[in-house]
């Protein structure tokens, strides 16, 4: 009862998924109807061989009359070349009406990939994206068509075929369609047996993505750490676990198409019994004998071979599921109804008992109470890992508060429009991403809509003027993925003249100086000094050095303010935190 319940269920979730596909079939809805159609006349076309092949044994090797020459093998060749220039019309246009659907998809699950709240991608691993995001999709788009012309093909193939049985012997014909159901019967059965396995595939499959990528990404690690023989055995281990996988997967379908081979093989072997009886007894022709038999092998010829189509039919429909999963995934991070627009922040942004973990029962801030003014400089300092990132990536909603509120000018921030609040927010962190492109790219996506006369204000507050002039191609030059062709010093700078692109009113600067040498870090902090000035300004460093002017200094430690006030004030505090870091600094 229950095997069946979850048939029922699957069956339904098979109708919805083809539903939800719809919407992105609609505007190529002609093309994709016209492969369809094409597919009925291709499909019927097999009955014609088959029917042809009565008149000619009885008349030409019977009757020993020549009449039928003359038309029934150029009737064949017409039919085959009309079978073969359709079959090619109907792969063209399921190609291209599938790719088409397979980009709309794409593009739309690109964008809700963005909206994904950073918790997510701190979860999921490249790979993990590469392949449900893409090879996913194309499994499902791609093969949606080309599985549906694959099967319209075979049903009006076999309908036809199951009337020129029928014509000729309606016992044969009984025979035939009752071995036919008995050899597509373990196709039931495949979804189930494939579900579990397909699963942990695409996991396997992911990780191997995710290998390349590392190593791609972590090439300088690998040669200077001489990690070769380390990743290599990763490598190896991961690709053993996709094989055994693989294995398994055959394991628990490779016999099908074996069993309905057998199962086939006895019923052309009863057929023929039952047709030489019929034969005899002149109940039936030679001509409807042959005519019989070749219409079932060619009804039987396929199904011969379906169980391996059926299994890459059923992966299309699972891909299909997983994609309208993540279509239908919502963002823990997203707009309230009805949000308010953030235009200018005037008075004070305010953590009031903010609390926080990542892990459940793990708190990494502990009802945090912090008022910041509009203009204020403001630095957090204190051990690693004890929760000063934390606090400002809450700002700018990377992550929401596990319990109370964070407000500007009196609004908790969750009430506010999430690309407005983010607009009046520039960071800066200690290891910026930079796009593949040019400089000039680069800067503008602080804001695409910049004059050359910004750049230029942008390019000289940051201090690239000198840099930018040296290089032929000016702000036009190619930096290479990551920026991979640029110092670290650079990079910060051209991180920083696209926060001043930006202009927004709160800065946000993550440890930008902490992986720079001094002479780096002097340019880099008077291009930070720059963009500094009339903005409200959240600092992370490790530096002490790099606060001594903040309007206060906020000390952070194990999820909590243990002390705050400007630089002197705390150097005179009686065995205060930050006077013992500063100290021990200093040393």
């Amino acid at each position: 009862m229950l095997k069946k319940l979850k048939e029922k269920i699957l069956s339904l979730n098979f109708i919805v998924n083809y539903k939800k596909i719809l919407p992105y079939v609609k505007p190529y809805w002609v093309r994709a109807l016209a492969a369809v159609l094409i597919t009925i006349p291709i499909g019927s076309m097999d009955a014609v061989i088959a029917w042809s092949l009565k008149p000619y044994m009885d008349v030409v090797m019977v009757e020993k009359s020549t009449s039928a020459t003359n038309y029934i093998p150029i009737l064949i060749i017409v039919f085959s070349c009309l079978q073969s220039s359709l079959n090619y019309a109907a792969t063209y246009l399921n190609t291209w009406v599938g790719r088409k659907i397979a980009n709309d998809v794409k593009i739309d699950l690109f964008d809700k990939m963005m909206l994904n709240e950073a918790s997510y991608f701190d979860t999921t691993t490249s790979g993990n994206i590469i392949f449900r995001y893409n090879s996913d999709v194309d499994l499902a788009c791609n093969g949606l068509l080309s599985n549906l012309k694959l099967f319209t093909t075979r049903v009006f193939s076999s309908l036809s075929l199951i009337c020129v049985l029928f014509y000729n012997s309606w016992q044969l014909a009984l025979i035939a369609v009752v071995i036919l159901f008995g050899a597509l019967y373990p196709l039931t059965t495949v979804r189930r047996r494939i579900k579990s396995v397909m699963d942990k595939t695409i996991f396997s499959g992911a990780a191997v993505m995710s290998h390349y990528n590392e190593t791609y990404n972590g090439n300088r690690i690998i040669t200077s750490y001489n990690l070769y023989e380390y990743q290599l055995s990763r490598f190896k281990n991961t690709l053993k676990s996709v094989f055994k996988l693989g294995i398994k997967m055959i394991q628990r379908t490779g016999m099908m198409s074996p069993l309905m081979h057998f199962i086939v093989s006895l019923g052309i072997a009863l057929v023929i019994w039952t047709g030489s009886y019929l034969i005899v007894h002149k109940e039936i022709t030679a001509g409807n004998f042959v005519s019989f038999i070749t219409a079932l092998i060619m009804l039987y010829n396929p199904i011969k071979s379906i169980g391996n189509n059926y299994n890459n039919v059923q992966m299309a429909f699972m891909a299909m599921e997983r994609v309208f999963s993540l279509m239908e995934r919502t963002p823990l991070i997203r707009n309230c109804p009805s949000p308010l627009k953030l235009e200018k922040v005037k008075d004070c942004i305010e953590y009031k008992n903010v609390c926080f973990s990542y892990i459940k029962n793990k708190p990494v801030l502990k009802n945090v109470n912090l008022s910041i003014k509009v203009g204020q400089t403001i630095a957090f300092v204190g051990n690693s890992g004890g929760g000063k990132t934390t606090l400002v990536n809450l700002l700018p909603r990377f992550y929401d508060v596990a319990s109370g509120e964070i407000s500007i000018d009196g609004v908790d921030i969750r009430k506010y429009e999430l690309n407005s609040l983010r607009d009046n927010i520039a960071i800066v962190f200690q290891d910026n991403f930079l796009f593949a492109g040019t400089i000039r790219e680069n800067i503008l996506l602080g804001n695409e809509n910049a004059s050359d006369e910004e750049i230029a204000h942008a390019v000289k507050y940051a201090c690239l003027e000198e840099f930018v002039a040296s290089l032929d191609k000016g702000l036009d030059t190619e930096i290479g993925e990551r920026g991979v062709l640029l110092s670290g010093g650079q990079k910060q700078r051209i991180a920083i003249a696209r926060a001043f692109i930006k202009n927004a009113p709160i800065v946000i600067l993550d440890e930008a100086t902490s992986a720079l040498d001094n002479k780096s870090e002097a340019v880099v902090q008077q291009a930070i000094d720059n963009l500094m000035k009339d903005r409200t300004v959240f600092i992370i460093a490790h530096r002490l050095s790099t606060v001594r002017n903040a309007d206060r200094i906020v000390v952070v430690n194990y999820g909590e303010i243990a002390e705050s006030g400007t630089h002197e004030e705390l150097l005179n505090k009686e065995n205060g935190v930050y006077a013992s870091l500063y100290k021990s600094q200093l040393k």
